[in-house]
């Protein structure tokens, strides 16, 4: 459903929410996310540019969250690299069509929930979760 670009950028969130105070490389980020390492510096720019995420040049430095992981909506990391589009207009630009036909209002309208949804639950929340599955972590079971 969504692109894999704000699944990689959601990767990249909670790994570094793990850790708010600290500094990743962007080695060990790639590594944690299982993010293609190129790809993963485009979208930290992105998250960057949307001022999600810090960059710190130099030795020591890398990446970190800006703000606090209970802070940053699952939403705000899709909209800063993917954002959802909304059906505001006919797409097909039918004159006739002075507002959303039955189809199109129906889809804007899951468009609608899904921002709804992802708007509801922050990062510290996903980190907080007391679910058995710890998010991006292989569990061993013992």
């Amino acid at each position: 459903m969504l692109p894999k670009t704000a699944e990689y950028a959601l990767r990249a969130a909670v790994w570094l929410g793990r850790n708010p105070d600290q500094h990743e490389s962007a080695d060990n980020l790639a590594a944690g996310t299982q993010v293609p390492r190129r790809y993963l510096h485009k979208v930290l720019q992105e998250l960057v540019a949307a001022d999600l995420v810090r960059s710190q040049p130099g030795p020591g430095g890398g990446y970190g969250l800006a703000k606090k992981p209970s802070a940053i909506r699952i939403l705000d990391v899709v909209n800063a690299v993917a954002p959802l589009e909304r059906i505001h207009s006919c797409p097909l630009g039918l004159s006739s069509h002075t507002r959303l036909c039955p189809l199109h209002k129906e889809l804007d309208s899951v468009y609608a929930s899904i921002e709804k949804s992802l708007a509801r639950v922050t990062i510290g929340q996903l980190l907080k979760s007391t679910r058995d599955i710890v998010p991006l972590c292989e569990v061993v079971k013992r």
